[in-house]
């Protein structure tokens, strides 16, 4: 999503009322709509723009640009509230509905309300310090620039308030005014019972980790609220209710969470793998791959894993791979016989499989928030993911070694090389990333704006592709899956703080390094913790929670840094696309259009070859670290 980056499975909408009844509400929604996305789209550009000049500046001109860095960070923080409240109001901020999926019409509808007033209970709650923070910022003045930090900080309450203003719109348009005051009468209850409980929580010291961390948290994302609202709320009741720290500190871990320069290339990386697939650069790839591997037994699903090894080496963001691949493998698959099940199923091991493959959003965050070297996380990713990919090859070439071929031709000579100089263009972008990023050339956020203007240059020149129409609702649909993702990271980063500050961490890594087996032991427990973490929380909340706990403690027992983000990283992969709570599961049959129910039996035996590939990978040490 992600991991991380998955938002399709989100708070549903309630029937709306009959269109005259409420048709100003409708326009008002509308209207406020192109206010947000509008700007957030143009942010998008923005970043873009001022990013590439920086490095147009530093690297050709010699001459670098000493504000560009600044103001991409002022325009970052504005784009990650306003994309946040664009993803509120499309209804989608991540969150995990196996068990709001299962429940009755009825119960659903209350639930998704449900969802909705803790969403706005926690933004009503935060956003008075929120406020108080942007004022206390307003007498820092930036160093280059040489303006007031309100202009930047001022992002926080304004995008708190919109997506106020979109739960209370969503509020008004339910169906049932019963049920919506219900549900709202449910969270005031549960608010009220915590704020009188605040005599009896203060004197259970660190119990209270368990009830808020675990309790609250566990409480809010089974009922299908949004997993950044639910950090957000139980950070919030813990320190208001059982703690003196002031409320404003939280905005400002927040804060911290959302603006780590690092973290600029998340929306641009997303932006990148929406044009790959808009501009024909992923289909060429995949047409070049078909042309070699098509005639064999099997062919097209080694190639849906080798195709997603490649645009994932472009896209940081899983979902934009699949939906770059699955469109261009699935017909002719289906044409030859596989069974619909079986291809969402393989889909989804593939977006587990390269989940450690540079520029992984994931790997971005990890590199963000424990300071491990991006350069170096981005080269231990690349054989991790073919030893995956070899063992779901193994799986595919036994379930598909009977597989009837009659009836396929087999590509000439002269069609492979035909479709490999079309697809050499497309072929070199994601190793140009890499290469640079690992030679140190340019960072994360620099080369993808250089991919970036690679991918517009590709396929306005070469490919003849770029549908100009497709480019409003790309740039809107990447300030949503940022701002969803960067809300995640910001209150997550929030709760990692109130961790580490009740002393939990050092609890944690006394025990972790007292297990009996040493590092062996480690690194089974983290197997497991993060498989359960990722197919509930999905990876990247999960990684800005631990890594910071978990990551040292590693060092101290002995593990390597990279070695142990790759294991962490497939874990959390495996975690997030198995059925039933893992939403990639549910995002590659979205992909797809296969139901659910038809992947289930087929995708065990691909998690099982992923799990033995991930026990490779964590017995030999020398393929996360053998290059570095």
């Amino acid at each position: 999503m992600a991991h991380a980056e998955f938002t399709e499975i989100a708070i549903s909408e309630v029937v709306i009322e009959t269109p005259r009844r409420w048709s100003w509400l409708d326009r008002l929604e509308a209207l406020l709509g192109l206010l947000v996305e509008i700007p957030a789209a143009l942010l998008v550009v923005a970043e873009i723009v001022i990013l590439f000049a920086g490095v147009v500046a530093r690297y050709v001109l010699h001459q670098p640009l000493i504000w560009s860095d600044e103001l991409a960070s002022i325009l970052f923080l504005w784009l990650a509230m306003l994309g946040a409240a664009v993803a509120f109001r499309r209804g989608e901020h991540m969150r995990m509905t196996a068990m709001v999926a299962r429940a009755s019409p009825s119960l659903r509808a209350y639930l998704d309300l449900v969802a909705t007033s803790a969403a706005l209970a926690f933004l009503v709650m935060i956003a008075w310090p929120a406020w108080e923070y942007a004022y206390e910022e307003s007498y820092i003045t930036t160093p280059a620039l040489q303006i007031s930090n309100i202009c930047r900080a001022a992002a926080l309450p304004v995008g708190i308030g919109l997506m106020a203003l979109f739960a209370l719109i969503r509020l008004a348009r339910a169906a049932n005014a019963r049920t919506m005051l219900l549900a709202v009468v449910s969270i005031a209850a549960i608010l009220a019972l915590f704020w009188l409980a605040q005599p009896v929580l203060k004197p259970l010291g660190n119990l209270n980790l368990v009830i808020f961390f675990v309790g609250v948290v566990g409480f809010c994302v089974f009922a299908g609220v949004p997993i950044a609202f639910a950090f957000g709320l139980a950070i919030f009741g813990y320190l208001a209710l059982t703690t003196r720290t002031p409320l404003m500190v939280l905005v400002g871990r927040m804060d911290e969470g959302m603006s780590h320069l690092i973290l600029l290339s998340v929306p641009l990386f997303v932006f990148l793998g929406l044009l790959i697939e808009m501009t024909g650069m992923a289909r060429a790839m995949v047409a070049f791959l078909a042309s070699l591997l098509g005639h064999v037994r099997g062919g097209l699903h080694y190639v849906l894993v080798g195709a997603m090894y490649l645009v994932s080496g472009i896209s940081g963001a899983k979902a934009a791979d699949m939906a770059a691949v699955a469109p261009v493998l699935f017909p002719e698959m289906k044409a030859r016989g596989a069974k619909p099940g079986d291809l969402v199923a393989l889909l989804a091991a593939t977006g587990a499989q390269t989940e450690t493959i540079p520029p992984s959003l994931v790997l971005i965050t990890i590199g963000s928030v424990t300071g491990v070297s991006i350069a170096a996380l981005f080269t231990g990713g690349l054989l991790p993911g073919v030893v995956l990919a070899a063992t779901l090859c193994a799986l595919v070439w036994w379930r598909y070694r009977g597989e009837d071929m009659s009836g396929v031709r087999r590509a000439t000579g002269a069609e492979i090389g035909k479709a490999f100089v079309v697809s050499v263009p497309a072929l070199a972008l994601p190793f140009v990333i890499r290469a640079a990023v690992v030679e140190g050339i340019a960072t994360a956020t620099e080369v993808s704006t250089i991919g970036i203007v690679y991918g517009v240059l590709a396929g306005l020149l070469i490919y003849r592709r770029f549908d100009w129409r497709r480019l409003m609702p790309m740039l809107i649909e990447t300030a949503a899956l940022s701002g969803a993702i960067l809300l995640i990271i910001g209150t997550a980063t929030g709760m990692a703080w109130g961790l580490t500050q009740s002393g939990f961490s050092r609890s944690l890594a006394a025990a972790m390094t007292g297990l009996p087996g040493g590092p062996a032991t480690f690194i089974a427990v983290s197997i497991v913790a993060f498989t359960i973490l990722g197919s509930v929380l999905e990876g990247i909340p999960a990684i800005v929670l631990f890594g910071p706990l978990l990551f040292p403690i590693a060092r101290a027992v002995g593990v390597h840094e990279v070695h142990y983000a790759m294991i962490v990283i497939l874990a959390m992969g495996i975690g997030l696309f198995a059925p039933p709570f893992g939403v990639g599961y549910y995002a590659a049959c979205a992909i797809g259009r296969v139901d659910p129910a038809e992947g289930i039996r087929p995708i065990w035996g691909y998690m099982l070859a992923l799990l033995i590939g991930l026990i490779i990978v964590a017995i030999f040490p020398w393929i996360s670290t053998g290059f570095l």
